[in-house]
This record gives C-alpha cells, structure tokens and sequence, in this order.
C-alpha cells in the first residue's frame, strides 16, 4: 500500500541560494565578480529553466529561499508563487549557524520570516537551515516560530515526527542525505579544494537507484537542489529523464512540502506510517 492515501509522496526541492552560497562563506567573496557570477546564474539562468520544467510536467514543488534573496529578486518571487510554488525559509543571509551566537541565529530567523511575510503574505511554514547545520537552540526556535515542518536531518528514508527539548512536536520532519542533493556532485569552484564535477549520466544513475529502492520500501523521496546547479543545460536535461522515469510507476504523488506535512502529520500522529 502506498505510504499515503495520494500515493508514494515525492518532493523535488529546490534551495535558491545564489550570491549568498558564496558570501556566507567568506564575505570577500562579494568583491570577486567571477565567484559571484556562479551564484548569480541561479536568478539569471537556472531557475527560469527549473520553472519552465516543473511547468511542462504541471508540478508544484517547495523553494527553501534566504530572505536576502527574496528581498533582492521580487520579480522572481512573483515568478515562483505564480507558478503555484511554496517559498519556505532558508535563513536570511545563508551564514551558517555553527559560526552565529544565539543573538544572531534569532535575527536571521526573524528577518527570514518577515521577508517570506512581505513576499507571500503568510508566514513560512517549512524550514532547512543553510549548510544542513544547527546549534543547541535551532530545534527549540522551529517550534517556538510555528513552523509546520523541517527538512534537515540525515537519520532516516520516511518522514517522522521531530523530538524536541525530549517531547514529541508537531512538526513533521522531512529527512534527505547528501546522495539526494546536487551540490556534491556538481558544485565546482577553484576555490572549493577537492571538488570535482560528475557526468550528469551517473547522478542519474544514483538517483533513479535511490527513488527505485525507497519506492519498493514505500518511504518517500526528498530531493534538495539548488537553480545556479541543476539549472545547467545537461542537468536540467538528466532532471527531466528523472521525472519521467518517477512518473512511469504507478501511484506517486509530487507534491510540496506543506502540502505533504499536512497529510502525514495525523497519519504519524496515528503511527500509521514508518
């Protein structure tokens, strides 16, 4: 039996980072108009494309987008959520958590969330926090602020219920692994040591055998990527070939996140799921 009455649930995410993948990591990097550049064909390039594929299927998926980047592309913004896309929170800045005191990981909880307001008029409902990493307070803040759902953790192939402070909440997790995220395969600089670029054929590979083993399970698939890296020519393509190879089994559901968090969270409540 499927894992929801909709069918196997798959999330196609997408983490509009652009510029703030880089400054976040070294904030110089704002004064290297060619490291700059990399993140700048997410907004210029790569999301267009990401919207013009999930148009041509009539998919609707989830943007986990920093509040900088909201602030900075409205036109954009008005793009995704005319399409009938979820635009989730994804920090302010992209700085990663481990280097903020508790004063600063609140503000850019709080700034993120009021950018998403002012694009939306609603208040988030998912979050994944930059660079897959939390402090002692980040679980306590996603529950404080009222998010739905979190997509962060590693420690699982089904959706489950997040533990927090040693109590069960609410708030649905959705786990994914760096084998279903593009970023390590893909993302290529000179100023990234160790990273090499993989043929599109073999992420697809990998992929198709990730979907194929958690279909016969009946879990879910959760897959993170980023507009300014799957929104390549021959990744968009082998995105594509992927879609197609999901939607040749019977049953499934693509869905967002908030759409999903709402139809499993009684069901986990119940235990009638993994």
């Amino acid at each position: 039996m499927p894992i929801t009455k909709n069918g196997f649930p798959v999330m196609l995410s997408f983490d509009l980072d652009c510029e703030t993948l880089w400054t976040s990591r070294d904030p110089k990097n704002a004064e290297r108009p060619i490291i700059m550049s990399q993140g700048a064909y997410g907004w210029k390039v790569g999301c267009d494309r990401v919207l013009e594929l999930l148009a041509r299927y009539g998919l609707s998926c989830t943007f986990f987008i920093p509040g900088l980047v909201i602030e900075q592309r409205p036109a954009l913004m008005e793009r995704i959520l005319n399409a009938g896309h979820e635009i989730a929170h994804h920090s302010y800045s992209h700085r990663w958590i481990v280097t903020l005191s508790p004063e600063e990981e609140r503000e850019e909880m709080e700034k993120g969330i009021a950018a998403i307001e002012r694009a939306t008029g609603r208040k988030p409902r998912g979050y994944r926090s930059p660079a897959a990493e939390f402090s002692a307070i980040t679980l306590p803040l996603i529950r404080d602020y009222g998010f739905s759902y979190s997509s962060n953790f590693f420690d699982e192939d089904s959706p489950y219920l997040l533990e927090i402070e040693g109590r069960q909440s609410d708030v649905v997790e959705f786990p994914f692994a760096w084998v279903l995220d593009d970023a390590p395969f893909f993302n290529y600089s000179i100023t990234l040591p160790g990273r090499t670029m993989q043929p599109p054929s073999s992420v697809l590979e990998g992929w198709i055998d990730e979907f194929d083993m958690l279909y016969a399970e009946q879990r879910y698939f959760m897959l993170a990527m980023h507009p300014e890296i799957i929104g390549r020519p021959s990744r968009i393509a082998m995105l594509e070939r992927l879609i197609r190879h999901i939607q040749g089994h019977p049953n499934v559901w693509f869905t967002r996140c908030d759409q999903a968090a709402d139809v499993l969270r009684p069901m986990l409540k119940a235990g009638v799921t993994r």
